[in-house]
């Protein structure tokens, strides 16, 4: 299937379907020497696995990566990283009986109009569950990062259309949400708990930012750095919407109020979010994304069966309310794939 794979200088091609024996990543373009192991890969997959937290879906998947080529004596060789994730907790019967229908919100209608066929079991390849490959790559990524100090945090702004009021970093680690206001966080899970009682689902905001980002990477025209970032979270399957910086209120801005104006101690704001002309600056890389509802709903909806009949349906079985705070890891690999991308593109790395 074509469009499984990303980046240029730090390459990758995900495989594998929700319900299939397996999901995985190859890796090419890492540099040799870093120390890696499937320690390294699990700490990362721990915060997206399923299975944890109010929001998440009941299955249970350990997400136990195995490193299957590019490391020699604990150390990447520069030949390519194979990983595999083995599907432990799979239940495909959930699926029968609506394997004739297209679920509204997924992408059932036009993987059928694409290729005629479509795997019913969870998505197949338009499942969450591919996500688990991009994550392992981010922590791949991550390893090259780190020889600059290169940090990658996220945070929940927004759920179910409770926002943040105040702002604390810390706060973030204190709740599963990753929420970093505590009282914002104790609304959205009580709106969790309503509407998954209703058969409901929820979206929400979450801000990604890098920090340490050296100023100069970035390609001036087509690959900006802005640019593929927002190709980068718009490739994760729930996003709607990607912000850079200031985002859309730039746009109710004056020039005066936009710019980032400088002193000898650097730029006095970062309306920018670390990009001109899609180059890095060297302030913080700031990246809003916009999280559509979890389409699996229990709700009666009208749809269409393959034979384009009317039909009625209800999406059993065990999905996520929201996909946050689950996409919360996602969001950080790929902004950790696009950096370590173009840090490579520019020969910075030692």
């Amino acid at each position: 299937m074509s469009g499984s794979s990303f980046g240029k200088a730090f390459h990758i091609t995900t495989f594998g379907e929700s319900h299939g024996p397996a999901v995985g990543v190859v890796i090419q373009g890492c540099p040799p020497g870093l120390f890696l192991d499937e320690a390294v890969l699990q700490k990362a997959l721990d915060k997206r696995k399923p299975g944890q937290g109010i929001a998440s879906t009941r299955r249970k998947e350990p997400d136990t990566p195995m490193i299957l080529s590019g490391i020699f004596q604990g150390r990447t060789t520069g030949t390519p990283i194979a990983i595999v994730i083995n599907n432990i907790d799979a239940h495909s019967k959930s699926y029968t009986d609506i394997a004739n229908l297209f679920r509204p919100g997924h992408g059932d209608f036009t993987y059928h109009q694409k290729y005629g066929i479509r795997d019913f079991r969870g998505g197949g390849r338009a499942s969450a569950r591919e996500t688990a490959a991009r994550v392992a790559a981010g922590a791949v990524a991550q390893l090259v990062l780190d020889r600059y100090g290169i940090q990658i945090h996220s945070f929940t702004l927004a759920l179910g259309g409770i926002a943040v009021q105040n702002f604390d970093a810390k706060a973030a680690a204190q709740n599963d949400l990753q929420c970093p206001d505590m009282a914002a966080a104790r609304a959205m899970e009580e709106r969790i708990k309503a509407v998954k009682q209703q058969g409901n689902s929820l979206g929400g905001t979450v801000q990604i930012t890098a920090m340490q980002v050296p100023a100069g990477i970035g390609e001036p025209v087509f690959d900006k750095l802005d640019a593929e970032i927002a190709r980068a979270m718009m490739g994760i399957g729930a996003v709607k919407a990607v912000e850079i910086g200031a985002g859309i209120q730039a746009a109710t801005m004056t020039g005066f109020e936009n710019n980032d104006q400088m002193d000898k101690t650097g730029f006095l704001s970062n309306h920018s979010g670390g990009i001109l002309a899609g180059i890095s600056t060297g302030e913080p890389i700031v990246v809003q994304v916009h999280v559509k509802p979890i389409p699996s709903i229990q709700l009666d909806q009208k749809t269409l069966d393959q034979q384009g009949q009317p039909a009625v349906i209800s999406t059993t079985g065990r999905h996520d309310i929201c996909a946050i705070p689950r996409i919360n890891k996602v969001c950080e690999a790929m902004l950790a794939l696009v950096i370590t991308d173009h840090l490579l593109r520019q020969k910075m790395v030692a």
